[in-house]
């Protein structure tokens, strides 16, 4: 009866072993990769920067310092960016060539911005409407000065250099069209105007609210 019972005891021993060996082996689930940042959110920066351009046979450039503020919504799961953003800033832009001044004291866009982000690093390029102060003065005939409206084109990168704050540089060209300025005497006239500018930004960027 002793060896009876031990040989079913080792029978079935074996038998557990050999089921257990056909099971499949366990494997965990794959980790699920989460992005470590999203520039999805609103946010408001500072910035300064250089303009030259052409008005009225003049070449005006100067410095500019403002602000933007916007909202950009990252594509869940994917690196595309896009967002709008507007700007204003305060100018000290302008030329003399002989009797003829031109300047500009104030400039701003509103733009839409489309971009792709390796991570933390954005690339974008970005289009709208810019608006611009516009005075000319000539010797003897007073001056005269237009709020212009155009359009402006531009890209530039983004980093974020840490979960809420973003620097940028950024290049931008802006068209303003023609505007009449009249002068006494006749001295006015059409005059166009348009302008290149380079730019470097600091923002805060809020968690978004969704």
């Amino acid at each position: 009866m002793f060896l009876g019972a031990a040989s079913a005891a080792a029978l079935a021993v074996t038998a557990s072993s050999a089921y257990a060996a056909d099971l499949p082996a366990y494997e965990p689930a794959p980790a699920v990769a989460v992005p470590s940042f999203t520039w999805t959110g609103p946010y408001v920066g500072v910035q300064t920067g250089y303009s030259w351009g052409h008005a009225a046979r003049t070449k005006p450039e100067g410095w500019m310092i403002g602000g933007y503020l916007g909202y950009n919504y990252q594509m869940e799961g994917s690196p595309v960016v896009v967002g709008i953003e507007t700007d204003l800033n305060y100018a000290d832009i302008d030329d003399r060539r002989g009797v003829r001044r031109t300047s500009t004291d104030w400039n701003g866009a509103t733009r839409g911005r489309i971009g792709y982000a390796f991570d933390r690093f954005l690339v974008y390029g970005a289009a709208g409407v810019a608006y611009s102060d516009r005075e000319v003065r000539r010797n003897g005939a007073g001056k005269d000065s237009k709020t212009a409206i155009g359009w402006t084109v531009g890209g530039g990168v983004e980093y974020a250099a840490s979960d809420n704050v973003a620097v940028r540089a950024e290049y931008r060209y802006s068209d303003y069209g023609k505007d009449n300025f009249n002068l006494e005497g006749g001295a006015g006239g059409k005059s166009s105007y348009d302008d290149h500018r380079v730019m470097v930004g600091v923002a805060y960027k809020f968690d978004s609210p969704f």
